[in-house]
């Protein structure tokens, strides 16, 4: 299962960030997928839960946030939402050189920190995860 590595990534690269900011816990953890991304969003907060057992992030919440795939086309320069599965065609000038704007993200956006952490809460996570595809 492709989400238990990603859930296993989000718990490292906060790991990191908590030990560079001597935080205690986190209670929360808000990332933004792409509908692009090929990510389950129900498959990976089961993952995040059995990643996080026994680390500074046991208990926290998984919160997504749906980011939509957006797509431009160079010569008329419309924007559109590329739906799922992609149309990547501009339906204006029915040209395909056209440029993906959004919907391959998989980014931690916020931490929240627990109470007994140094620093305020919410703090924005230190790096964004980057998917092979």
């Amino acid at each position: 299962m492709h989400e238990m590595s990603v859930a296993l990534s989000i718990v490292d690269q906060v790991e990191q960030a908590a030990r560079s900011r001597s935080a205690h816990g986190v209670r929360k953890v808000r990332l933004d997928i792409g509908e692009l991304a090929g990510v389950v969003p129900d498959a990976l907060a089961f993952c995040f839960e059995l990643a996080c057992s026994g680390t500074v992030l046991q208990g926290a919440e998984l919160v997504t946030g749906f980011v939509a795939g957006r797509a431009s086309c160079a010569p008329c320069g419309r924007a559109w939402e590329t739906g799922m599965p992609p149309d990547m065609i501009c339906a204006s000038c029915r040209g395909g050189a056209t440029e993906l704007l959004s919907g391959r993200e998989l980014r931690i956006a916020e931490v929240h920190w627990a109470a007994d952490s140094p620093g305020p809460s919410p703090a924005p996570a230190p790096a964004t995860l980057h998917e092979e595809s």
